[in-house]
């Protein structure tokens, strides 16, 4: 699959110190939090990451391409979906993010064809889950689903590539789907 992070607007600016951001944006298939909570295992899961855009400010653009390497259990499990984190560079604090959202598995599948481009945009959330006033816009393109190495990016450890499908989701309410064949119900613990 190809992912092309075209722009973002009507981002705002979270700090009082430095009156100028410099977005970059991450990509990954794992959620972010299991990079912060992993065991020492071996698990890998790989983040992409786009270019800084220093003269774009609130409303940055970029056309940076990324291949991932799915297969068609990523695309098949409702539960699944891409992860897409925006930041601003700071010279002396590092990054700081500016908003995230999720990039649903069910949003990719039911192209037309193969190689066809779908346009999406998603409204960015604020770290506690709130609504901002940014937006994101991505194209995304299945191609085959074997799996492809893409420049860019940067291998993390995790917890596992299969992680607990509950928890908090955020987004757009939609009708509960119907298991799909062969799929069985997930039971949460705890």
């Amino acid at each position: 699959m190809e992912i092309t992070v075209i722009s973002a607007q009507g981002l705002k600016n979270s700090s009082h110190f430095c009156h100028k951001i410099r977005p970059f944006i991450t990509l990954t298939t794992s959620p972010p939090a299991a990079a912060l909570c992993r065991p020492s295992g071996d698990q890998k899961f790989q983040v992409y990451k786009t270019r800084v855009d220093d003269e774009g400010g609130i409303n940055p653009t970029w056309g940076d391409k990324f291949l991932f390497p799915l297969d068609a259990g990523f695309l098949s499990n409702r539960y699944s979906c891409i992860y897409l984190q925006l930041y601003t560079k700071r010279l002396i604090i590092g990054r700081a993010q500016l908003g995230w959202c999720q990039i649903p598995a069910y949003d990719i599948v039911g192209f037309p064809a193969t190689g066809s481009v779908r346009y999406l945009s998603y409204r960015l959330r604020a770290r506690d889950g709130t609504r901002t006033n940014g937006v994101v816009n991505v194209a995304v393109k299945l191609e085959n689903l074997a799996p492809v190495i893409s420049q860019n990016m940067v291998s993390v450890n995790s917890m596992s590539t299969t992680y607990e499908t509950c928890g908090t989701v955020i987004g757009t309410p939609v009708a509960q789907l119907p298991p799909l064949a062969g799929e069985c119900s997930v039971a949460c613990q705890g």
